[in-house]
């Protein structure tokens, strides 16, 4: 059970680090975090790609975004399925935005790299 708390608390880390602007600007952290294979089912209906990520995220304005409800579930050795809602907080006067997310994750060299992502448009819990 501990490694499962463990795993969860890495992946929760991870996840947060690409809702950080200052990651989302940086194409070496990018490219460190998304898997060469990465492929996301965007909220927005939108299919992305690394290469479209790598072009893309660095542009995108800064958002708040926290998570909520954050689970980790192995799927095999060095494979996670990570879920969870995220909440966009937009600028004042704007309504908050809900989605839920999935990620898998998968060890490769040692380090957690995400090879999908999927949102989708959800309400308020």
């Amino acid at each position: 059970m501990e490694g499962q708390s463990s795993l969860k608390k890495q992946l929760r880390l991870l996840e947060e680090l690409l809702l950080q602007p200052e990651i989302r600007k940086s194409v070496k952290e990018i490219d460190a975090l998304l898997a060469d294979d990465f492929i996301e089912y965007g909220s927005s209906g939108r299919i992305y790609n690394k290469k479209i990520e790598l072009d893309e995220m660095p542009k995108a304005p800064n958002v708040q975004t926290t998570i909520t409800d954050f689970e980790v579930k192995l799927l095999a050795d060095g494979v996670a399925l990570a879920t969870y809602c995220a909440v966009r907080h937009g600028n004042e006067g704007e309504e908050l935005r809900y989605s839920l997310r999935s990620s898998i994750w998968r060890l490769h060299k040692g380090k957690w790299q995400v090879v999908f992502h999927q949102g989708t448009p959800s309400i308020a819990p």
